[in-house]
């Protein structure tokens, strides 16, 4: 790699590491921080490309990338750890418990209700983590 392609590299990865700061806080460095002694080309990628080209990408606003993640996420099932990174990523970018909640509620219809059961256990988490449980009375 010539040092052109080497400052390139470096540029797209600072630039994702600054969106995945804004987005994730320290939970996304934490999981960069998890693949250094397995697979550091993965957390490159995932701060460069996936944040430094995706998430940088301005047609959609960070709080609504974060719905769609979630959406996806819950769609995939077996994304709990991803998808707690990405409840407490929503909450960074403004979404309200009560609005995530009503997204994965949502999901229910079209991801089926394991999915979404298992979607909004971990958000019961995030939020007990962040002090935002109990949300309230629930409609009868």
């Amino acid at each position: 790699m010539d040092n052109e392609q080497k400052t390139a590299r470096e540029d797209r990865f600072a630039r994702g590491l600054e969106v995945l700061r804004s987005v994730d806080g320290e939970a996304g460095q934490r999981v960069i921080d998890s693949l250094a002694d397995i697979s550091p080309e993965l957390g490159h990628q995932i701060v460069a490309w996936g944040f430094g080209e995706i998430y940088a990408r301005p047609a959609l606003a960070p709080r609504d990338r974060q719905l769609v993640t979630l959406g996806m996420l819950t769609a995939l099932g077996g994304c709990e750890p991803q998808l707690d990174v990405h409840v407490n990523a929503a909450l960074n970018m403004g979404l309200t418990p009560e609005e995530i909640v009503e997204a994965l509620l949502h999901s229910a219809a079209y991801c089926g209700f394991p999915k979404a059961l298992n979607a909004t256990f971990v958000a019961k988490k995030v939020f007990t983590e962040r002090g935002l449980m109990p949300l309230g009375e629930q409609p009868a």
